[in-house]
């Protein structure tokens, strides 16, 4: 025997609305749902405004980078200096 652990399925489904139900009762379900509609709609903006920032991060990053001299130039000066 096997414990396979997924998405459920659809008796599974029908199972937890109707303990949810009992749970919370009839009234209160749209309350529930909009509450959740909300918090998803908050997650999703924070989500979204993380992942901006990650990439203006590093794009800018990638800009300082642009701007410094190739190592190979930094080597040369280092070679030149007279070491006594």
């Amino acid at each position: 025997m096997s414990i396979a652990f997924g998405t459920p399925g659809p008796f599974e489904m029908i199972l937890i609305l109707v303990a949810i139900l009992l749970l919370f009762g009839a009234a209160k379900l749209p309350d529930l749902a909009k509450a959740l509609g909300k918090s998803l709609g908050e997650f999703k903006k924070g989500k979204e405004e993380s992942e901006r920032d990650l990439k203006d991060m590093t794009s800018s990053d990638e800009d300082k980078t642009d701007d410094a001299p190739p190592e190979s130039e930094k080597g040369e000066e280092e070679k030149e200096e007279p070491s006594t």
